[in-house]
């Protein structure tokens, strides 16, 4: 810094379970999110206008979709960074402040001192000290659509882009999403909010606890079928990857007593679901 650059004063810190929770009164801080590092949960941040954000790399993943936000907010001069998310659970932002260790960084972030398996608390001292970034990302939404209908008795597939979207119009069907796994801060109420016939998740590489497979005994509980599909097969954060490539890697008891089983593909396991429960 030269004597000419005014010192910035260190950004207050957020902590939170899933980006989706940023509010208005979070602009410029520096966030700590349980949500997966992908290309929307990045936008979010910029289109809050924090001023950086550390976010689970989800295994990283097909495609590296797990750490995609991290170039462009490189191109806005957000500090980004991802924890490994064997380190700490996805899902869970004090468990992130806790134990979660750096994974990858973007540039703005290495500028300012952060480096990958620094302990995320260290890091955060450098990013609290980011300046806020300058520009905005092109407007991005996630979406939701049918993938397929009248399979089975008559069910329709679901997909969307991330399980905030399920809606009560969703009741009646299979959803497959591109969202994590893991519950939401440990809460067994965060697994689904509607009662859906079944539902599918991208493991997010399993990761610490096997955090990313958390909400499967969850909707056991609930009376609904659920599975994950390997981090590796599938982009997480997109719905139509996880339709098209998604390969099972685990799946609840209700699930099983369907018929479906790891290594399974996603469509072949829908199959199956749709062939042999019953609609409420």
């Amino acid at each position: 810094m030269t004597a000419a650059e005014p010192l910035v004063a260190p950004a207050p810190v957020a902590v939170l379970d899933s980006i989706t929770k940023l509010r208005p009164a979070n602009r410029g801080a520096a966030v700590v999110a349980g949500s997966h590092g992908g290309v929307y949960c990045g936008w979010l941040a910029a289109e809050c206008g924090v001023r950086a954000v550390v976010l689970n790399d989800a295994g990283v993943g097909l495609d590296d979709a797990g750490i995609a936000c991290l170039a462009p907010l490189d191109r806005i001069g957000m500090a980004a960074a991802t924890v490994d998310c064997f380190s700490a659970r996805i899902g869970d932002g004090q468990d992130m402040m806790r134990r979660g260790r750096i994974s990858h960084v973007n540039a703005t972030a290495a500028a300012l001192g952060c480096t990958a398996g620094d302990d995320l608390v260290a890091c955060l001292a450098f990013l609290r000290k980011a300046r806020m970034p300058s520009g905005s990302l092109p407007a991005m939404a996630e979406s939701r659509l049918v993938l397929t209908e009248g399979i089975g008795a008559n069910v329709r597939v679901v997909g969307l882009d991330s399980v905030s979207l399920i809606a009560a119009q969703d009741r009646r069907c299979i959803v497959v999403t591109g969202s994590h796994g893991g519950l939401l801060g440990g809460v067994r109420a965060s697994a689904v909010r509607q009662p859906c016939l079944a539902a599918a998740f991208n493991d997010a590489g399993g990761g610490a606890d096997g955090a990313g497979y958390s909400r499967l005994p969850a909707l056991d509980a609930m009376g609904i079928a659920g599975l994950t599909v390997a981090h590796t097969s599938a982009r997480i954060g997109d719905a139509r990857s996880t339709w098209a490539t998604g390969v099972v890697s685990a799946v609840n008891d209700r699930a099983r007593g369907t018929g479906v089983c790891p290594g399974m593909t996603l469509q072949s396991a829908v199959d199956c679901l749709a062939a042999r429960m019953h609609l409420p």
